[in-house]
């Protein structure tokens, strides 16, 4: 059309969700003999390049199914990463691998033109950025987050961040990526829950004023010089991984960011979080997690913060930031629930009509469809939060915290979400805080005070607080344990404490797959719109969600084994993807008359359901299931549920509303 609209037009109308359901395999690019570990697109998407254990890069022309070039790279280890370089004619391309080396190519002539060896340990991913076009990153398990700048003679590379400052000699830097939007922010995953979002021309200006600086060969004991200038670095994290990292530790269940991408517009950040789910944070409305980090000094379990808030009627010691959550002074009662439109009435009876069936799943995602539509609806939030309590996936009980927090902020007397609240908070461990939050249920609601629910769970806090006080003494002295490492060699600084202290949390959360064989697992947005989220998995499928309603709508069996890459075209409905079988697949919407596609998972609930099972799973489990036997695992439907409006004594946590 050559119109100002056109553009808008193809990046609304790209990816859509009919396409999505007709997306099926278009063709399998064959010419790697190993693992294909990255693929690339150029920036036209007329190109696709890919990287392998057998050490060769191949660019390909994905849209006629044909291989352009291939060349052995010079690594003598598996590639992980590959790279165009903006502004070079897609000329130039960037290899990084477990050789510990990034190699620079020139595909025109095929050879490689320069070989940095700086890196100590395996290089994991390479990061571009279009307004710094002889300029390129790198992250490798040393912990280092190297720059380039091929304009220079030097054959050596600079260091920009250094993770071992912070977090000790073991932390491993596993992936980057700079913001496609502002090219000085650059975001990168590591080793544990925390990913950390850098400034860098911040970080370069800071060591320019530090080189200018007359005294800046001269420091004193006390006079320190910071890595990093304040405001450089933002962390965020899934509030509620950092304390469930001993348990995870103790269960050699390791979390790991196995990729980081920004949305098109550079305002949302997608993390595939290894061991664990995927998660998006928003970077402009930031949000503080809902259960807080505890800062040093209160750091046993019987300290409660915040006491008893007049705002709200909630004393449960969670910080509540800047969530907007924090209720107007002197409002005591909610507001009449405001009737839903009939449409959305019907899909939240579906809901409740799946929650009494134990298709907790289904009720979430109904009651998720119906919040999008909805979201100032204090019943569906609860009545969510109840699906999620019952089915006790990783994170379940955290996102049903943060419904109930949303239901009493619309609703200040929703007698079921300040019950649920306490529970959740119990079943995260904070065990003081429930016990806060359910005698201030108690006192705001005397006629349930001695009912059945109420007195279990009193029982079950007396006993976990009973059991808590026999090693509190070990605890005391250590810092919170949620934030701090054990042993020298993993120590962490107290600049690091401080940014953990200040992490931002989620807005989305992403369920379904499983992400903890491989640590090079790709989760990305789809379509120009960021409308959709896409994520491999260890079960050999790749896995499709609603980006806004977190809804599962497709699963297709990608890989004989994993699934690591996923990479959508910048332009069309075309999606390339890679793992463990020695090829590229390329998958687009297959036309109507076709009716058989035999790579769909048509039971996405077993699906989903096997990889929790598959993730909370031992090692040994998983080594099994990797070869094939069939493990049974523990069961997803869990204990606790939600409620009727009118729901009578003893059974405050029963029916959907």
């Amino acid at each position: 059309l050559q119109e100002r609209g056109a553009l808008g037009f193809e990046r609304h109308y790209h990816v859509t969700d009919p396409f999505i359901r007709r997306l099926g395999l278009e063709a399998e690019l064959q010419g790697h003999s190993g693992c294909v570990n990255c693929l690339e697109w150029n920036e036209k998407g007329d190109l696709l390049a890919s990287g392998s254990d057998d050490q060769h890069t191949i660019v390909w022309d994905p849209l006629h199914h044909k291989k352009l070039l291939s060349m052995h790279t010079g690594h003598t280890a598996n590639i992980f990463s590959v790279k165009f370089l903006p502004h070079s004619g897609d000329r130039i391309l960037i290899t990084g691998a477990a050789d510990s080396k990034v190699h620079v190519h020139d595909l025109t002539v095929k050879e490689t033109i320069h070989m940095f060896g700086d890196h100590t340990n395996r290089v994991k991913r390479i990061a571009t950025a279009p307004m710094w076009p002889n300029t390129f990153w790198s992250a490798a398990e040393d912990g280092l987050i190297r720059q380039y700048d091929l304009r220079e003679n030097s054959k050596r590379s600079e260091v920009l961040i250094d993770l071992t400052e912070y977090c000790g000699q073991l932390v491993e830097a596993k992936c980057l990526t700079v913001n496609p939007q502002d090219n000085n922010y650059l975001a990168v995953g590591a080793s544990g829950p925390f990913v950390r979002l850098y400034d860098i021309r911040m970080i370069h200006n800071h060591r320019k004023s530090m080189k200018q600086s007359p005294s800046a060969g001269v420091h004193t004991f006390c006079d320190r010089q910071k890595p990093l200038p304040d405001g450089a670095a933002q962390y965020y994290v899934a509030g509620h991984l950092p304390v469930k990292l001993p348990d995870y530790n103790n269960r050699l269940r390791v979390l790991v960011a196995t990729y980081v991408t920004f949305s098109p517009d550079g305002t949302e950040l997608l993390v595939n979080m290894g061991g664990e789910q995927v998660y998006l944070f928003d970077l402009t409305y930031k949000q503080r997690p809902y259960t807080f980090l505890l800062p040093k000094k209160c750091h046993t379990s019987g300290e409660v913060q915040n006491g008893k808030t007049s705002t709200n009627g909630v004393s449960n010691g969670i910080h509540l930031h800047s969530n907007g959550f924090r209720l107007a002074e002197g409002r005591a009662h909610g507001s009449p629930q405001v009737e839903l439109p009939p449409y959305l009435e019907r899909i939240k009876q579906q809901a409740n009509e799946a929650f009494a069936c134990q298709l907790w799943t289904q009720a979430i995602q109904l009651y998720s469809k119906a919040v999008q539509k909805a979201p100032n609806n204090a019943m569906l939030y609860g009545n969510r939060a109840a699906a999620y309590m019952k089915r006790k996936w990783d994170g379940d009980h955290y996102d049903a915290l943060r419904d109930c927090l949303k239901a009493i902020s619309l609703n200040p007397c929703h007698l079921k979400a300040h019950f649920r609240l306490a529970r959740c908070l119990f079943e995260l461990k904070y065990v003081a805080e429930a016990l806060e939050c359910l005698d201030d249920f108690k006192g705001k609601f005397p006629e349930q005070a001695h009912s059945s629910a109420c007195d279990a769970l009193d029982r079950d806090i007396n006993a976990a607080l009973f059991s808590k006080s026999d090693n509190a003494e070990d605890k005391k002295g250590g810092g919170p344990i949620r934030l701090r490492a054990t042993g020298r060699k993993d120590s962490i600084s107290e600049d690091e404490m401080v940014l953990r202290e200040r992490s931002y949390d989620y807005k989305f959360r992403y369920c379904g797959h499983c992400n903890t064989t491989t640590d090079i697992k790709e989760a990305n947005f789809f379509g120009s719109n960021a409308q959709y989220i896409v994520s491999g998995s260890d079960d050999g499928s790749f896995f499709i969600w609603e980006k806004e309603t977190t809804n599962l709508v497709r699963v297709l069996q990608g890989d004989e084994s994993i699934v690591n890459c996923l990479q959508p075209h910048p332009s069309y409905c075309f999606l390339a993807t890679s793992g463990i079988d020695p090829v590229v697949r390329l998958w687009n919407p297959r036309p109507e008359s076709e009716t058989l596609n035999g790579r769909v998972v048509v039971d996405m609930e077993g699906a989903s359901q096997a990889n929790q099972r598959r993730m909370n799973a031992d090692p040994l489990e998983v080594m099994l299931m990797n070869m094939g036997y069939r493990i049974t695992g523990l069961t997803s439907a869990g204990a606790g549920g939600s409620d009727d409006e009118d729901s009578s004594e003893g059974q405050v946590q029963c029916r959907p509303s």
